[in-house]
């Protein structure tokens, strides 16, 4: 499967697919390179029966899409294709969710007539559970009868194609260009738009979200290497304790194979016990993780994160060949060990100095790996902390916003949705504790609004380099609702908000785009190529480079606001300032207020502003909490093993700290002897890991926000953070050395 979109070539816009109309345009493909085509459109669809009505996530496919794909619905029928025309049979496919939520799962729900987008649509069948494409939607009608009716600049057709067998991806893009190339020619709308072509693997799992699973694996990868390393020593250490055993049961014939077989198996008899107990906390980790991402940005649902038998048998083999990997080396140690030296009482043996080296050398493994994690814990908490304090350029404690969508014939016309809001927004204003409200066709902080070329009057422009922005219709008090102080100019009037004005509001950067050698803009017209009644628009106001979608928006990019009768909207979105710094209580007399004016309108998306902020780096929380919990796991784990190796050290020196302490050593000196031991590993393992880090934190350096990749500060806190932790973990076994007594210490000998 392979999926094509529109690319606007001279201004490299990245667009989310063809014109409205051009996937009819586009000429059948060639019988070596295509089997089939078909396109898609995700859109919010209003469903509407006996109950109040839904807004649900929903698309518009071809009548080719789902037999192409191979999905059956599990009741009813496939769209056919004479529903899929112009004028054809209105009909709709249910989403098992919708199906057993809204219906009950009931089976004679085939058949009905119900109201979709304020028109009359018959179910013909409920498609599999979880089955959600492309992204979420839960209901499908046939493409053609809607999307017809779009302007062809509406450029949001999905195109999705099967390759035939034995052609490549690159058969394709050439093919799919010179459709491209053809429509640019033949199309006025779609001259300086190219096409481009990806896998479906890649185009629905793009490369950010793999970076982010494989940072996710790294950081599981590398707790997983820090428990294994402090199991491998503290199986050399219980090796050293039963030494004396396996030294008797070689003695009486044991042979080295056995005894490493004895010893793997209860290496791996140990890494098996441990594999329930952590699926039992991967289940809740996951319950966490699910309650962790907002209902607006659920995971697709291709993505399957469930506890499944295939990770439970995956669980299984990790923990089978940790115990097996993990368990060689001390079992190999052990059994090599020299009987006389192992039957001797209180003797060190002939392999003591290999596991002491073998010892600090996963310890310092350990505090290796863990400055790793740390120090990406700390960059990801940070980012967290810098997006936190973000504003965004943007008041939005006291916001409330909220969706409405005006379905049917009744809101055919741009006239009748500006009347519609008009009285929605007078309603609302006129409710106590409501400062202000506006309508748009977006929602400040989440997604809407329109691009185009603009050609502005005066300075002279090459066709087909004309500026390309962004532009939101919008009502009257914008600057009031959002707080946006005016860098000059003025907010519109009243009378401005209600009808087709021709005045905008800029911000900055358009001001600079359009205008580079002028200071004060107001005044200047500018006018939309894709306007087809030509009307100059006179700038009235100048605001500040506000963020107006997400507090991680990287440069400004250039926008304009004009009057909402000149971009109306269906899907209107409506922000709401109100007093009293509760938000969220003016939600029920909003809802009833739109009722009264419309019983029809369904309100969705209802979110205060601040959770709208807080949403667009909600993977940053995520981030932050998981790998600081990975840290701590980490750091647990590497004091541990700090504390284990000199426990065992003293437990191994004691004759040694015995004949030092008879020979005038005092404790302050032994206590320096641990300390300094624990001190040398702590510091070898920490500049391995600042390298390390250094390495790959450069990896996730799109995944920050505001801190640098090797940000000294995040390094330093982190080393010495880890470095206090190392000392304190050597502290119980230097005080334990320092209470040797030199006589009983010297008996053993």
């Amino acid at each position: 499967m392979s999926r094509a979109g529109h690319r606007r070539q001279q201004h490299h816009f990245q667009r989310g697919g063809h014109g409205c109309d051009s996937a009819a345009a586009l000429p059948r493909p060639r019988a070596a390179v295509l089997s089939d085509i078909a396109t898609v459109t995700g859109r919010s669809l209003t469903l509407s029966d006996r109950e109040e009505p839904e807004r649900f996530n929903g698309a518009t496919v071809t009548w080719n899409m789902f037999p192409m794909i191979g999905v059956q619905p599990i009741l009813g029928r496939q769209i056919r294709q004479e529903e899929d025309t112009p004028g054809g049979p209105r009909v709709v496919l249910l989403g098992d969710g919708v199906w057993q939520r809204r219906y009950a799962a009931d089976p004679s729900v085939v058949g009905r007539t119900i109201t979709v987008n304020g028109n009359p649509h018959t179910i013909i069948g409920v498609m599999p559970p979880k089955f959600q494409f492309p992204e979420q939607a839960q209901l499908w009608i046939p493409q053609t009868p809607l999307e017809y009716a779009s302007p062809r600049t509406n450029r949001n057709l999905q195109v999705m194609a099967r390759l035939k067998p034995g052609a490549s991806l690159e058969d394709a893009r050439k093919d799919i260009a010179g459709v491209a190339d053809r429509l640019s020619i033949d199309e006025r709308d779609d001259e300086g738009w190219g096409a481009s072509a990806a896998s479906l693997r890649d185009d629905m799992v793009p490369s950010d979200i793999r970076l982010v699973v494989f940072t996710m694996m790294g950081a599981v990868s590398l707790v997983l290497l820090i428990a294994c390393a402090n199991v491998a020593n503290l199986l050399l250490s219980r090796a050293t304790v039963r030494q004396r055993e396996i030294a008797v049961r070689t003695a009486l014939g044991a042979g080295r194979g056995r005894i490493v077989r004895q010893l793997l198996t209860e290496s791996v008899l140990i890494a098996l016990a441990a594999a329930p107990l952590g699926v039992a906390i991967a289940y809740i980790g996951l319950e966490w993780l699910t309650a962790s991402i907002p209902p607006n940005n659920q995971a697709p649902y291709y993505i399957d994160w469930s506890m499944n038998p295939r990770v439970i048998v995956y669980t299984s083999a990790i923990a089978l060949l940790t115990g097996l990997i993990f368990g060689l080396a001390p079992a190999l140690q052990a059994a090599k060990a020299n009987v006389q030296d192992g039957l001797k009482d209180g003797g060190r043996g002939s392999a003591g100095g290999v596991r002491n080296r073998l010892r600090s050398t996963l310890v310092v493994s350990e505090i290796a790996l863990s400055l790793v994690l740390l120090v990406g814990a700390s960059l990801f908490v940070r980012s967290f902390l810098n997006l936190q304090q973000s504003r965004a350029g943007l008041d939005t404690a006291p916001l409330m916003t909220m969706r409405f969508y005006m379905p049917g014939d009744q809101y055919a016309s741009p006239d009748a949705m500006a009347r519609r809001v008009d009285d929605i927004v007078r309603r609302v204003e006129a409710l106590p504790g409501v400062v202000s409200a506006m309508a748009s066709n977006m929602v400040p902080l989440s997604s809407g609004g329109s691009e185009g070329a603009v050609l502005p009057e005066g300075p002279a422009v090459t066709p087909g380099q004309e500026p390309r922005i962004s532009y939101f219709g919008v009502t009257a008090h914008l600057l009031k609702t959002l707080n946006v102080p005016l860098v000059a100019g003025r907010d519109f009037t009243d009378a401005e908000g209600q009808g087709r004005s021709g005045v905008a509001i800029v911000n900055g950067v358009f001001a600079k785009r359009l205008w580079p050698n002028r200071n004060d803009v107001i005044g200047q017209r500018f006018r939309l190529l894709e306007d087809k009644q030509n009307q100059w628009i006179t700038i009235v106001g100048l605001v500040p480079d506000f963020r107006l979608f997400s507090v991680r928006d990287g440069k400004p990019s250039p926008y304009a606001f004009v009057s909402y009768p000149y971009d109306p909207a269906p899907n209107t979105g409506l922000t709401i300032r109100v007093a009293g710094g509760a938000p969220a209580s003016i939600t029920n007399a909003v809802r009833q207020e739109i009722r009264k004016a419309d019983p029809t309108l369904p309100l969705f998306r209802i979110r205060t502003g601040e959770e709208a902020r807080l949403d667009t780096f909600w993977q940053y929380r995520l981030f932050g909490w998981m790998f600081g919990i990975f840290g701590v796991v980490a750091l647990a784990l590497a004091s541990i093993g700090v504390y284990g190796v000199l426990s065992y050290a003293v437990s191994q020196r004691t004759q040694e700290i015995g004949v030092r302490m008879a020979l005038g050593a005092t404790r302050q000196s032994v206590f320096a002897l641990i300390v300094g031991y624990g001190a040398r590993l702590a510091g070898l393992g920490i500049l391995c890991g600042v390298i390390g880090a250094a390495a790959v934190t450069r990896v996730v350096t799109s995944l920050l926000y505001n801190v640098s990749a090797t940000d000294p500060l995040s390094f330093t806190v982190t080393a010495g953070f880890l470095a206090l932790v190392a000392l304190l973990a050597s502290y119980i076994p230097a005080r334990r050395a320092t209470g040797v007594d030199p006589m009983i210490a010297l008996r053993a000998e």
